[in-house]
């Protein structure tokens, strides 16, 4: 075991805590890392948190976690609703990851229903708010017999 996961963040996440408050919460994204870093700690993992409004970053972070990272927890976006390409950067380093959404996108606009990832994610975290971000560590740590 590497005792790594990946957080990965996907477009517009980095306006958290003022973009829709009545949505996503007033917690930033430094909120959110600190949350992962603290719930990863717990359960013996170091986080390389990365975040990113172009889908190549996200793309070349995920292939680096190959080398040092056990799992991957990611929020991709509005990502989730277009990228094969992070679908197939997920399936092709075979890593377990869990996908997390903050709000339930499931009552949100219908194309929000649809997910790219979620059929091939260990888990899927929706609508928890950030806690989801935890309950994705947890998951994962399970997962990996943590």
């Amino acid at each position: 075991m590497n005792d790594r996961l990946l957080l990965v963040n996907g477009p517009n996440l980095n306006l958290l805590g003022t973009r829709e408050p009545e949505i996503y919460g007033s917690d930033t994204l430094d909120d959110v890392v600190a949350l992962v870093e603290g719930a990863a700690a717990a359960r013996g993992f170091a986080v390389r948190a990365v975040q990113s409004n172009h889908e190549g970053v996200l793309i070349d972070a995920i292939h680096a976690a190959r080398a040092d990272c056990d799992a991957v927890v990611i929020n991709p976006g509005a990502f989730t609703h277009t990228s094969v390409a992070l679908r197939d950067a997920l399936t092709g380093v075979q890593l377990p990851f869990a996908e997390v959404h903050i709000s339930n996108v499931h009552a949100r606009e219908p194309f929000r229903h649809h997910s790219y990832l979620s059929d091939v994610a260990s888990c899927v975290i929706v609508g928890a708010g950030v806690q989801g971000y935890g309950f994705a560590v947890d998951r994962l740590a399970t997962i990996l017999g943590r």
